[in-house]
């Protein structure tokens, strides 16, 4: 059996346009997911005990159920609650979106929880309220410290993100699976496939590491 080389190159043009939709969904669900977990990790210090538990309730849920699921139920279940259809776009980054925001939220949490205590202590002697605290003393110092954690977070979703295959949006896998289903090349594509990924993964491993050196994270 031959590689057959012409296969990948007639179809890399379709392929790289489904790995473009596959960066674009990952930014996306990360950048919500980023928004959500913060939030959540602030809520999760609130002096109110049921707000506390409805986000331990939210985290345990997305991060203790498989992201597959997640997608079945906003897909197929949610429109039979709402008598609606959504679209499989919509569907997609939700999922992948609140799902993100569960494990955003813990490396929030993580990140200002490494920060000293007396960095709080400090800012409320100076005069500053919780608040204040948190976004100008606490908070630029746990970004830099959730980058790595963050990074990886990213690349995990990148490669999750070929679960919303299953529900027909035409990302990098399902890409290829129509042009597999096409053309029967089921070892090159999927090896094409198999490389665009860890093209892009190391990319962003690669632009994570230049973020820690740029910030001096140790």
């Amino acid at each position: 059996m031959s590689f057959n080389w012409s296969l990948i190159w007639d179809n890399l043009p379709l392929l790289l346009q489904g790995a473009v939709v596959t960066i674009q969904i990952t930014i996306m669900s990360v950048g919500c997911g980023f928004l959500i977990g913060m939030i959540a990790s602030l809520a999760n210090m609130s002096r109110f005990k049921p707000i506390r538990l409805l986000v331990k309730c939210y985290v345990e849920l997305f991060r203790g159920t498989p992201l597959l699921v997640q997608i079945f139920m906003i897909y197929f279940a949610l429109p039979m609650v709402i008598g609606h259809r959504i679209d499989p776009y919509v569907a997609a980054v939700t999922a992948c979106s609140i799902n993100s925001g569960a494990y955003v939220s813990e490396i929030f949490r993580a990140g200002i929880q490494s920060i000293d205590k007396g960095q709080m202590e400090a800012g409320r002697s100076l005069g500053l309220t919780w608040g204040q605290t948190m976004r100008y003393i606490v908070m630029p110092q746990a970004f830099k410290a959730i980058i790595p954690p963050l990074g990886n977070e990213f690349i995990a979703m990148m490669k999750d993100t070929s679960l919303v295959s299953v529900i027909g949006f035409e990302e990098l896998t399902r890409r290829g699976q129509l042009i597999i289903a096409r053309t029967y090349g089921s070892f090159e594509i999927w090896s094409a496939v198999a490389i665009i990924y860890l093209i892009m993964t190391l990319s962003i491993s690669q632009l994570v590491g230049y973020l820690e050196r740029r910030y001096k994270i140790k």
